[in-house]
């Protein structure tokens, strides 16, 4: 077991999964950034989070999500990146399963407000999509020691 996690080819397979995420995280805060308004609308149809706390979700998530997916795609701190992205990927899921049980019918907000994206409802394949994103996250939390990016050349250098 122990070699199969240590095998080298893992940190070739997680670079296009890298590149993947980041992406989809990078363009995924891009209409979130510039749109706080209609994400935080979006974050409250939920019904999970008090009323304190969207707005401050609404800021802070974008940018979270932008920075992981820069982190990833450049291969710098790739595990922690990891790390967040999975764990917003279970927050996520978590959201979405309630939204589904309580029968909303609502766009889940991933890549633009509801008032722009009402053929994006939510539904199963948006869940069978979101854990698809959670299992690449988890692949390269634990199979990518030594990620090829910019980390890797800058430890290379350095001895």
């Amino acid at each position: 077991m122990s070699r199969f996690l240590d095998w080298s080819g893992h940190r070739w397979i997680a670079l296009p999964i890298r590149f993947y995420l980041g992406g989809v995280f990078i363009l995924a805060s891009l209409h979130k950034i510039a749109h706080p308004d209609a994400f935080a609308l979006d974050v409250a149809t939920y019904n999970i989070l008090p009323l304190f706390l969207i707005n401050i979700m609404a800021i802070c998530l974008p940018w979270l999500e932008v920075v992981c997916g820069a982190l990833m795609i450049a291969g710098v701190k790739s595990r922690a990146s990891a790390w967040l992205i999975s764990g917003m990927m279970v927050m996520f899921l978590v959201a979405l399963f309630v939204a589904l049980s309580n029968g909303l019918d609502m766009s889940c907000g991933c890549f633009a407000s509801s008032s722009m994206a009402s053929e994006d409802t939510i539904s199963k394949m948006t869940a069978l999509r979101d854990l698809g994103w959670l299992v690449l996250g988890v692949y390269v939390l634990i199979f990518d020691h030594r990620p090829v990016g910019l980390e890797s050349l800058i430890y290379k250098r350095r001895k």
